[in-house]
């Protein structure tokens, strides 16, 4: 009790406490503050305790006045004003180091003390709050268990149906079969005939931007030959405002504004070719765009049908892996459900095992109840046997009374008479004292006289 794990509350918590939660009706109106400070009462303490034991243990009020006899017991009888008491302390003994109180004797309940009785009923207050916080998780625990079943069983039922789906997901109908084979026929056919035509695109393409390319160094050559032209132009202007009269420089002139003309026209004539051919392949480039575009057209409708197809496998494999997910889920559910399982066998076996002793003990208590009644039926016998004894006994009392009291009158009577004749007696002695010191003082006289004489 010197090093307690437990706190020791003051005394308006211990009331306040066994009078909401271990007592009941008008035993909890009737309990008071008083009954604990300054002095315990002990009929208060024994009640809390008995009280205690009843809400702990299947202990019914009964058991507390049974006296558990032992053979050749004499007068057992006189063990009925302590059986209660006896049985409250031998339990409470039983009791009491669960609430690591290991000292309890049965002077806490004869003669308790304060502070010892409020360190007693603050280790059981202790008890009984742990007792109903594990309960409280029990009970929470009890109620996840049942709601994890409840999903458990929610879980496999949608399990179920997914693996359903995906078997309805994976099987083709009989009736679309042949158009899924047909279908993937067609789409191995225009894989393989589209092989060939991407390779061709793929070249023109390379083409093309060749073809582009010398266009537009053509055409930046026109422009240059644009410009000189009018740069020659303006030239001959000016030639022609500057002409001389000399007719050799004209012809100089003049041949040399002819080669330049031809070369001009030279290159014109190229440059014509050059346009030709490029609309030419530009009418070619037009009439490929055209079937370009026609395959673009059938490849969109391939990609988005392979699309289509991806997303079904996507679908396909999302449904696998919510179904392994919840194949997982149920592993570590099942799993849960076996290890509750064998909680749940241990905790029923342990019940097995306990009411299997509870019945024995019935069974041992229903012997004993029954040896304490026959026992009981023998010492009624036998009270009624003392009773015939003592009521015998009462009047023989009764007539030695009424003797005793005849008695005590006649004595009474001889006490008065032997008074009287006390009281004559002691006056005559003392007249007999008297006339005897009278004659003694009288032969001393004539003593003296007689000496006084014969002198």
């Amino acid at each position: 009790m010197a090093e307690n794990a437990f706190p020791v509350h003051p005394v308006d918590v211990v009331v306040r406490f066994y009078k909401t939660e271990v007592l009941l009706g008008e035993e909890a109106k009737h309990f008071n503050k008083s009954d604990l400070a300054p002095s315990p009462k002990p009929e208060a303490v024994q009640l809390l305790y008995m009280r205690v034991l009843h809400q702990l243990f299947p202990f019914r009020a009964e058991y507390h006045s049974m006296v558990t006899f032992v053979e050749n017991i004499q007068s057992p009888e006189s063990y009925e004003g302590a059986t209660g008491i006896l049985c409250i302390c031998s339990q409470m003994q039983q009791f009491l180091p669960m609430c690591l109180v290991y000292d309890f004797s049965l002077n806490d309940l004869l003669a308790p003390k304060k502070q010892r009785t409020l360190s007693i009923l603050s280790a059981i207050m202790n008890f009984l709050q742990f007792r109903k916080q594990r309960i409280d998780v029990m009970s929470a625990k009890e109620a996840k268990f049942r709601a994890a079943l409840g999903m458990q069983q929610t879980l496999a039922t949608g399990n179920l149906e997914a693996e359903k789906k995906i078997k309805m997901l994976r099987t083709i109908p009989p009736e679309q079969q042949a158009e899924a084979a047909k279908l993937e026929a067609a789409l191995s056919e225009l894989h393989a005939t589209t092989a060939p035509l991407l390779n061709e695109v793929k070249i023109k393409d390379d083409a093309i931007t060749e073809w582009k390319c010398r266009i537009a160094e053509l055409t930046k050559k026109l422009a240059h030959v644009k410009v000189d032209i009018n740069t020659v132009k303006e030239d001959m202007n000016k030639v022609k405002s500057q002409i001389v009269e000399s007719p050799e420089e004209l012809q100089i002139q003049m041949e040399r504004m002819r080669e330049n003309i031809n070369d001009i026209k030279s290159s014109l004539a190229k440059t014509y070719g050059d346009v030709v051919e490029l609309q030419n392949m530009v009418q070619r480039m037009n009439h490929t765009d055209m079937e370009m575009q026609q395959m673009y057209n059938l490849l969109l409708d391939l990609e988005i049908s392979m699309k289509d197809r991806k997303q079904q496998d996507e679908e396909y494999k999302q449904l696998v892996s919510q179904c392994e997910k919840k194949q997982k889920e149920l592993k570590e559910l099942c799993k849960e459900e076996e290890l509750l399982k064998r909680t749940l066998d241990k905790k029923l076996d342990r019940e097995v095992k306990n009411n299997i002793l509870r019945q024995k003990k019935k069974a041992i208590k229903e012997q004993h109840i029954n040896d304490v009644l026959g026992e009981w039926s023998q010492i009624g016998q036998k009270r009624e046997e003392k009773v015939d004894e003592i009521q015998g006994l009462s009047r023989e009392n009764q007539q030695l009374k009424v003797e005793i009291q005849s008695l005590t009158g006649t004595c009474s009577q001889q006490t008065k008479k032997a008074q009287a004749m006390y009281d004559t007696l002691a006056t005559a002695m003392d007249e007999m004292d008297r006339r005897i010191e009278m004659m003694i003082l009288n032969i001393k006289e004539n003593a003296t006289k007689m000496l006084a004489s014969f002198q």
